[in-house]
């Protein structure tokens, strides 16, 4: 049975299919579903000092639009979360703290052109959460 789902998101349109699919299977199990975006955190820490609290801000927001769109989509209550860290183990650990039953993620990001079979973050969830994950795959061309 699926009580809890986790859908873990980046905000790239390659994400929106893996969206669907995971909003349709919480609703057919009628699990509650958390979505998550992780800021990453090398992202940051790259940046110059003098400009390191804005780009975290403004990594924080995308993030916030990604989970609205989620929130929109599913038409009912969806537990939120914005982290940073490195995404496999901000969503593994997530995914533990809530007891989850699946993790649901695409299979591109937004890097994914640079990656042949797998994104490196979806890779990376798939080697190492402590939980089933659904991968799923981008049909049209982005």
């Amino acid at each position: 049975m699926i009580d809890t789902v986790v859908i873990a998101t980046d905000g790239s349109a390659s994400a929106s299919r893996a969206v669907s699919v995971a909003l349709d299977l919480a609703r057919r199990f009628e699990a509650e579903v958390h979505a998550l975006y992780v800021v990453e955190e090398s992202d940051v820490s790259a940046a110059p000092d003098d400009v390191r609290d804005r780009l975290r801000t403004a990594l924080e927001a995308d993030g916030e639009t990604a989970l609205e769109d989620i929130r929109e989509a599913s038409g009912r209550t969806v537990t939120t979360a914005v982290r940073e860290g490195r995404p496999a183990n901000e969503i593994g650990t997530y995914a533990r703290e809530h007891d989850a039953d699946l993790v649901a993620t695409g299979t591109r990001g937004r890097h994914g052109e640079h990656r042949f079979v797998l994104g490196s973050v979806a890779e990376a969830v798939v080697r190492s959460c402590p939980v089933p994950v659904l991968t799923v795959r981008q049909l049209d061309a982005i």
